[in-house]
C-alpha cells in the first residue's frame, strides 16, 4: 500500500501513461445549479479560467458562488492520457490533476478577484495532495487563457508567498501553466456538492489573505 501510494506521489512520464481513448466520455447535458450547458461556447465579452486546488467537488461550489461567474464545470487536465476516466486519474498513471474551469463576466469579477479566491481556499505549499487527499491529481495549479492571465498569475504568486513565509508555511508549490486540454469529469462529479450537500468538500484554506488588487488582469 505504501509503495502504492508513494508511486501516485510521483508523476507520470507520457511513455508510461495509460492509453485513454479517441472519445470523450459521457458527462451531464447541463449545470445542476443553473441549467445552462455543460458545453456552451464561452459567451462573447466572457473569459475562460482554470484551476486545480485538491478535490474538485469543494473548489467547484466555491466558483460557482461567485457573482460574475457564469459557468463551471469539473474535469481533467495538464496530464498525458486522453479522455481519461476518474478510475483511470485516480491510479496516478494519466499525470491528470483534478481542475474546474470557470467561465466567467470580467466586467463583474476581474481574473484577479479569481486568483485571490484561489490563494485563500487551499493550501499551496502541500506538493502532490491537498490535506488528506494524496496523489498527483490534488497538485495546486493555475492554468492560463493567455499572456495576461499568465503575468497576473506570476504575480499574485509573487505576492502571496510572503505573506505564507510570515505565517510558517513552505515554498509554493503551484504550477501556473498554459491551460492544456481539458476533458470534462463524469456526470456525477458535476456540481457534485449541489447535488450532494452533505458530502465531502476536502479543502480548506491557510487562513492567510492574499494582497487585494494583485497582477495585471486578464
Amino acid at each position: 500500500m505504501f509503495a502504492f501510494q508513494k508511486k501516485k506521489m510521483q508523476m507520470v512520464s507520457p511513455e508510461a501513461a495509460l492509453p485513454g481513448r479517441p472519445a470523450p466520455i459521457p458527462t451531464a447535458e447541463t449545470h445542476f445549479v443553473s441549467g445552462r450547458p455543460l458545453k456552451a461556447p464561452v459567451p462573447e465579452g466572457m473569459q475562460e479560467a482554470m484551476f486545480g486546488m485538491g478535490c474538485f467537488w469543494g473548489v467547484e461550489r466555491i466558483f460557482w458562488q461567485i457573482e460574475g461567474v457564469w459557468l463551471t464545470m469539473a474535469g481533467y487536465a495538464a496530464g498525458h492520457t486522453p479522455n481519461p476516466t476518474y478510475e483511470e486519474v485516480c491510479t496516478g498513471q494519466t499525470g491528470h490533476n483534478e481542475v474546474v474551469r470557470v467561465i466567467f463576466d470580467p466586467k463583474i469579477v476581474p481574473y484577479e478577484e479569481l486568483l485571490r479566491v484561489f490563494w485563500e481556499n487551499h493550501d499551496p505549499t502541500q506538493g502532490m495532495r491537498q490535506g488528506n487527499d494524496m496523489g498527483t491529481q490534488y497538485r495546486s495549479g493555475i492554468y492560463t487563457y493567455g499572456a495576461a492571465q499568465a503575468q497576473a498569475a506570476e504575480e499574485s504568486r509573487a505576492a502571496f508567498a510572503p505573506r505564507l513565509a510570515e505565517a510558517g508555511y513552505g515554498a509554493i508549490t503551484t504550477e501556473i501553466l498554459p491551460a492544456p486540454a481539458f476533458f470534462y469529469a463524469e456526470d456525477y462529479h458535476q456540481q457534485y456538492l449541489a447535488k450532494n450537500p452533505a458530502g465531502y468538500c476536502g479543502i480548506g484554506g491557510t487562513g492567510v489573505s492574499c494582497p487585494v488588487g494583485i497582477g495585471s488582469g486578464a
